[in-house]
């Protein structure tokens, strides 16, 4: 009875690697559902009660040693790169990004918003082409959330940006990209935190070089369905800010799910996206008025 047992684990752990090698721009978190198909006499639905792999926080590593920019279709990479055209046309007139070449756009910007792509799909356990509503708070020049819209067709992708000008470059590059999967909304996270239009509406919040994690949590939860993510973008070692933010998630409805560190394509370093899952309902008290936040983080 051992033999066959260890014959059948080798053979899932064979299958998966296999599986995991074939896909060339995807996290290399293991997934114990993928793992658990491949397991003799295993029903997946005996492990598994929710979408997610693990209810404890975890460390995860990232693997992105593939452009994955260069692992998206035609059409999308055209995309990409009339988003990164207008860009830095428009960033002669309006301060959008400090980088100046197309090419150190690609680097910092382009590959490091397509590495979130993997944890997300991981711990959200996303099939090819299943639709997700996600909204990028405090969008700027949409990054990431333009350019998670178009490597993801299938996803409803809503920009939150304050900054009017700004949301005037987001519209121009919606309409020469050709993107039917955008919504962009005006306005402060603190507000549509309250309106019943967004608040708990959306199973991913998603936030980019905005905040702190105590800040991020209080304008980003609110807006995330129970069941949902909250993903916060983050530079090489944001380990003890995240140690920080613990009481405020906890406190907002939700609880840190895992911390993936991504290789990045730049010269700038490791980065690190930060997920949490939303448990609850966040108290109605939360966020607090517009400036609260920032000011006096939970």
């Amino acid at each position: 009875m051992d033999e066959f047992l260890f014959i059948g684990v080798a053979r899932a752990v064979v299958i998966f690697i296999q599986s995991v090698i074939r896909r060339p721009c995807v996290s290399r978190v293991l997934s114990l559902r993928h793992f658990t198909k491949h397991f003799p006499g295993a029903k997946s639905n005996t492990f598994f009660r929710t979408r997610f792999h693990s209810n404890t926080h975890a460390d995860v590593s990232v693997s992105t040693t593939t452009s994955c920019f260069k692992s998206l279709g035609s059409t999308q990479q055209n995309q990409i790169q009339l988003y990164v055209h207008t860009l830095l046309q428009w960033n002669e007139k309006m301060n959008l990004t400090a980088t100046k070449e197309a090419d150190e756009v690609m680097e910092r910007h382009i590959e490091d918003s397509l590495a979130i792509l993997p944890p997300i799909k991981t711990c959200y356990n996303l099939q090819s082409n299943e639709q997700i509503s996600l909204i990028d708070v405090g969008s700027g020049a949409g990054l990431p959330g333009l350019v998670l819209a178009i490597a993801c067709p299938d996803w409803r992708v809503t920009l939150l940006e304050s900054i009017n000008k700004r949301c005037v470059f987001l519209e121009h590059v919606v309409a020469v990209t050709g993107l039917t999967n955008v919504k962009i909304v005006r306005g402060r996270a603190e507000s549509c935190g309250h309106d019943v239009m967004y608040r708990e509406k959306f199973d991913v919040a998603i936030a980019r070089a905005v905040a702190e994690m105590r800040v991020l949590a209080e304008y980003c939860l609110p807006l995330v369905r129970i069941g949902g993510l909250f993903v916060a973008a983050k530079g090489h070692d944001p380990k003890e800010e995240v140690e920080n933010a613990e009481n405020a998630v906890r406190m907002l409805g939700g609880s840190i799910l895992q911390i993936s560190p991504v290789d990045s394509h730049s010269p700038y370093g490791q980065r690190t996206t930060v997920i949490c899952r939303k448990d609850h309902s966040t108290p109605q008290k939360y966020p607090r008025e517009a400036g609260t936040p920032s000011k006096l983080p939970l």
